[in-house]
């Protein structure tokens, strides 16, 4: 085991992080199990447990001989690349660990299982005030991290960089200078063509669970997915979670009508549940075996999402699948669907946005995140804000709490992930430009659902390497670039022409 560690201190830091891995892995699995199936009334147990875990696994890894260890390592001369990996994955987590106080800690694992539960009923009820006393707690508590961590020019970059190694609010403030206006001039041109604008009646369309249930499975196995290392539940919120190299569970949502609403939570999912079936197995066990960046591992999600499924070569090769299990589809030729899938009207609701409007949901969060970190605004401020900034940007108002400020669980958890979504579209882009040139005829093998060149190329760029290197050494490493924008908006212009 670990013969990818020369270097004996590398060995030896793999070894005594068995037992900090498995209490990652354990946490993982009752953090699923919270938003799956664990009764309403067990979030207070739940929420001591995680915080005694929490408290375990930062006196392992903040031990006087584990931290000895990893300065030994980084003195070290002559290190492979997964041994450089090891160290930087390690000591950015053991900085969280060693400048954050246990009672921090403790807290805060407490109130972010406690803010869970409340935003759940508040969301139900669509009632802010319901979820505002948790949410102010939590931003006081991001606050007090920033300070505890570190940071230079702004608050907001400590909780960044946790999500996205090395970004900051400069980098953000100019990705989104430079996407927001061609989007939004492409946005206009769209509606004034009107083509991808038009209501479907596919959207009214209702399905049987049951029915839809079969679809995704038959889908999910044709693209490669292996139920004996995978599996798929239901929850309020999509989301992916790795418990092992050969555990990866995904959620989906079935509202019983508008399916692409469930096809693409399925799809985009799987994307992410790829990234960690396809991480090399040398890496097991360790801190490197899992998605480098929320960003990287959310540009994984939007490709097989958006550069895979939204395309019309897919919905020409999976609409004879899907219409054996939705009958309703028979009614319907490739081209609907597939104007039914790439449609763009502003909508309220991030995870139903289209590909054009998406990033202006992210960069309103943005704005909000990064004002709550600098104290420029307060969290009752927030719905209201909230709809101003939704107005602004795409010309509509939430109805409610629920439909605006409440439809994320994301706060839940703290602040900073938001951004990544917008980086993982990017990459995202930037990975179709150059798979489009390293496979010959590539989507002429997604309209017959051969994808397995394009897994396999995945994993090369991507996958396998897991954490061993950083988001710009990744991307460096496998495109010979940094991170640009102009692949997004050149995409999504050119593919509503």
């Amino acid at each position: 085991m670990y013969e990818i560690f020369q270097n004996p201190y590398a060995r030896e830091l793999a070894e005594k992080y068995r037992p900090i891995w498995a209490l990652h892995k354990s946490m993982a699995l009752l953090g699923w199990d919270l938003e799956t199936y664990m009764p309403k009334l067990g979030a207070e147990e739940r929420g001591f447990a995680d915080a005694q875990l929490e408290l375990m696994l930062q006196e392992k890894i903040t031990s006087p001989d584990f931290l000895s260890l990893l300065d030994k390592l980084e003195r070290s001369e002559g290190l492979n690349d997964y041994e450089r990996g090891l160290a930087r994955v390690l000591r950015r987590n053991t900085k969280v660990y060693t400048k954050l106080p246990p009672a921090f800690v403790q807290q805060l694992a407490s109130i972010t299982n406690q803010a869970s539960v409340s935003w759940r009923e508040a969301k139900k009820a669509s009632d802010f005030s319901k979820f505002k006393p948790d949410l102010e707690k939590i931003v006081n508590m991001m606050r007090e991290m920033a300070n505890y961590l570190g940071y230079e020019e702004h608050p907001y970059n400590a909780l960044l960089d946790l999500h996205e190694e090395g970004i900051t609010v400069k980098d953000l403030d100019g990705i989104f200078s430079t996407i927001a206006p061609s989007l939004k001039k492409t946005l206009d041109r769209i509606i004034s063509e009107g083509y991808f604008t038009r209501r479907s009646k596919l959207e009214e369309e209702r399905y049987n669970d049951d029915d839809m249930k079969a679809a995704e499975w038959e889908i999910l196995k044709r693209l490669g997915y292996d139920e004996n290392r995978f599996r798929v539940d239901v929850s309020p919120h999509p989301f992916t979670t790795s418990i092992g190299l050969n555990d990866v569970r995904i959620t989906t949502r079935r509202k019983g009508y508008d399916f692409k609403d469930t096809f693409f939570s399925i799809l985009h999912e799987g994307g992410h549940a790829l990234y960690e079936l396809q991480i090399d197995p040398v890496l097991a066990y360790t801190p490197l075996a899992g998605g480098v960046s929320s960003g990287v591992h959310e540009s994984q999600s939007r490709f097989m999402e958006n550069m895979i499924a939204r395309t019309r070569e897919f919905v020409e090769g999976v609409l004879p699948l899907l219409s054996s299990h939705l009958d309703f589809l028979k009614k319907y030729d490739s081209e609907e669907v597939f104007v039914y899938f790439a449609h763009v009207s502003p909508n309220p609701i991030r995870v139903e946005a289209d590909e054009v409007t998406y990033n202006f949901h992210i960069l309103l969060r943005y704005e909000l995140e990064k004002e709550l970190m600098a104290n420029e605004i307060k969290v009752d401020e927030l719905p209201e804000l909230w709809n101003e900034e939704m107005e602004k940007y795409l010309g509509i108002r939430p109805k409610n709490d629920a439909e605006g400020v409440l439809q994320d669980i994301h706060w839940s958890g703290g602040l900073g992930g938001f951004p990544a979504y917008t980086i993982g579209n990017v990459i995202a882009a930037q990975a179709r430009y150059h798979a489009m040139n390293d496979i010959k005829d590539l989507y002429d093998k997604v309209s017959k659902l051969e994808l397995n060149e394009v897994k396999a190329w995945l994993r090369e760029k991507i996958h396998k390497w897991g954490a061993t290197y950083s988001p710009r050494e990744l991307l460096s490493k496998s495109f010979g670039e940094g991170l640009d924008p102009s692949y997004l908006t050149s995409y999504i212009d050119q593919k509503y022409r």
